[in-house]
């Protein structure tokens, strides 16, 4: 089976409304890109590469609608700014040889396609890093819900899992908004992958107590020195794995590198609402007007990463000859 986050139907697109998994499956209908970019911005739809095909999407409904195409891409853009896959997917969808409803509709369904197959190639290049009946600690989710199949590092676990290798995986709740309890959890299930839910802070525990192969993460920007962005908590994990001599990987699509940003000191980090913190499904959990400090991402600095996986292979350090001569 698969789970699948993006649908193309009837000239509309079809978004499964991740706020309400695992209690509730909906789907929201655009056919409006302002619809999309509301989607994008409330992750109603999110991961990086699933939002990048979703605005694909949205500009084609911006075409069908009779609207300007670029103006649409520069607010979908905007939407969620550290996400580089965002930025390469519009840029993909404005350089079709027209701005027809008819040729975006084609170049979309292209990345839509694309999406797959890199994804499953990712899964298969990291098959050599772990042995058989490994254990993996993972943060957030970046499964099928978070692509448009298989998922990046989710999509590694799902796969030798699918090999029969035996995998088990230990899965970070992910606060604030608990991606990994709500959205890796439902999907590990789902797949009948073995798989243990974790506070995030107990990650460092289960190093220290358990037998623990490896970490590995998705990310949503890679920096030309190897410096990666994604879901808070990421930095902290990492920093755990280097203390316990874990391997700490990262599995990304080449569209998630970004050479024109040198470190991760220059990767904008999105500040969300406070409420995502001081409150859980509707309920305060601190005092009203508590200060809140709510970034969606870290930095993991490239020296605490053992390898980055991608379509085009496994990369090691030192890190900013191996991305350029990837690219």
């Amino acid at each position: 089976m698969s789970l699948q986050s993006i649908a193309w139907r009837n000239g509309a697109l079809h978004l499964l409304d991740q706020r309400f998994l695992p209690c509730c499956t909906s789907f929201l209908v655009c056919t409006r890109w302002q619809e999309v970019a509301e989607a994008i911005a409330a992750m109603a739809v999110r991961g990086a590469p699933a939002i990048g095909v979703a605005a694909a999407y949205g500009l084609v409904l911006a075409a069908q609608q009779g609207e300007d195409v670029p103006h649409a891409a520069a607010a979908l853009k905007a939407t969620r700014p550290t996400a580089v896959n965002l930025a390469w997917a519009l840029s993909r969808m404005l350089a079709a040889p027209s701005h027809a409803p008819a040729v975006l509709l084609e170049a979309a369904h292209a990345l839509f396609a694309e999406d797959v197959a890199v994804n499953k190639a990712i899964g298969q290049h990291a098959q050599s890093l772990f042995p058989g009946n490994a254990v993996a600690i993972h943060h957030c989710n970046t499964g099928s819900l978070a692509t448009v199949d298989y998922g990046t590092a989710l999509g590694v676990l799902r796969i030798a899992h699918e090999q029969g290798r035996g995998i088990h995986v230990f899965l970070d709740e992910t606060r604030p908004r608990l991606q990994g309890a709500s959205l890796s959890a439902y999907e590990l299930q789902a797949y009948g992958v073995p798989h243990t839910l974790m506070v995030d802070s107990a990650a460092a525990h289960v190093m220290r107590t358990r037998h623990v192969d490896f970490c590995i993460v998705g990310c949503d920007r890679v920096a030309a020195n190897g410096d990666t962005a994604n879901k808070i908590g990421t930095y902290s994990l990492a920093l755990a794995a280097k203390a316990h001599n874990v391997p700490f990987y990262v599995a990304c699509p080449t569209s998630t590198l970004d050479l024109n940003t040198p470190d991760g000191d220059a990767i904008p980090i999105e500040e969300r609402d406070a409420r995502e913190v001081s409150h859980i499904c509707g309920q305060a959990v601190c005092p009203e007007g508590t200060a809140i400090f709510n970034p969606a991402f870290d930095i993991t600095p490239a020296e605490l990463i053992t390898a980055i996986i991608t379509e085009k292979g496994v990369i090691r350090p030192p890190y900013g000859p191996a991305l350029a001569a990837l690219i």
